[in-house]
């Protein structure tokens, strides 16, 4: 199943003000950001407010995206925390690197 397109598969970590922290994976990281800031997507992430992207990796293949999330998520928080830092060491909102 890999795409063949040229498309790409983001794995990101969304955290709130509070400091709570979300892994998903998507094939359009900018347009999912942008529900994520929205409260578009019901459940966890609307609930906790979780809407400043701090870390994403992209994938060409969506079976390596899932694989990595669902690693990441396995994680304890400290490992998570270390991971940001590695790209992200302000924890700033990545998203406002986005193009209008």
């Amino acid at each position: 199943m890999s795409d063949g397109m040229g498309c790409v598969f983001h794995v990101y970590i969304l955290c709130s003000a509070s400091g709570v922290l979300y892994t998903g994976v998507t094939n359009h990281l900018e347009r999912r950001v942008q529900q994520h800031k929205g409260k578009e997507i019901a459940g966890f992430s609307q609930r906790y407010g979780v809407t400043r992207l701090v870390y994403f990796q992209a994938f060409g293949d969506i079976r390596d995206a899932i694989q990595r999330e669902k690693e990441i998520k396995g994680w304890r928080r400290e490992k998570k925390l270390a991971l940001i830092r590695e790209m992200n060491r302000e924890f700033r909102d990545l998203s406002k690197d986005f193009h209008p």
